[in-house]
């Protein structure tokens, strides 16, 4: 189990402290916050667990992963599939969740037509009971290849996602502004 620190910069850049290693980072175009709320572009500050991995097998290689759980096993890894969304709707039941499209309530959808959801680590943030409007989908997801900022999600490289989860990954601390 490996847990990693983010430490904002300025912007939507960030630094990802992993082990011995330092990453660099994009984050919401509105920075990093402690009061998340729905739309606002933000990464949320605090602990953020891995909850699981979701992946494009028909754009990418299944990722190696590192034990990452206390009992020592890999996160659960699931291919992505072309109904697969997730629901951002505070008046939905289903908000903050993973749902199977198509889908009454306003929804991201998983499978896309960039590359940012070919690897992505569902972060547990506002899961456990979602609040309506407190923030969804926070994902560890890939850059774009012109490190636009994230809705705020974590976005690293493919190779230093990769990198990451085969080292156990577990949990990222985010850390608040001028932390």
């Amino acid at each position: 189990m490996i847990h990693a620190t983010l430490i904002p910069e300025s912007g939507s850049t960030a630094q990802l402290h992993c082990a011995d290693r330092i990453l660099p980072a994009v984050i919401g175009a509105a920075g990093v916050t402690l009061h998340k709320q729905e739309g606002d572009h933000a990464t949320p500050v605090g602990l953020l667990a891995l909850r699981k991995v979701l992946y494009r097998a028909d754009r990418i290689s299944r990722p190696d992963m590192g034990a990452a759980t206390p009992d020592g096993r890999p996160l659960l890894l699931e291919p992505i599939g072309r109904h697969d969304g997730w629901c951002d709707d505070p008046t939905s039941p289903d908000y903050n969740r993973q749902i199977a499209l198509p889908h009454p309530a306003r929804h991201e959808d998983l499978w896309r037509e960039d590359h940012l959801y070919d690897l992505v680590g569902v972060l547990g943030y506002n899961d456990a009971p979602p609040v309506p409007g407190r923030g969804s989908a926070i994902f560890l997801h890939l850059q774009s290849p012109d490190r636009k900022p994230t809705e705020g999600c974590i976005a690293l490289t493919e190779p230093d996602l990769r990198l990451v989860l085969a080292m156990g990954l577990a949990s990222i601390t985010v850390q608040p502004p001028g932390a």
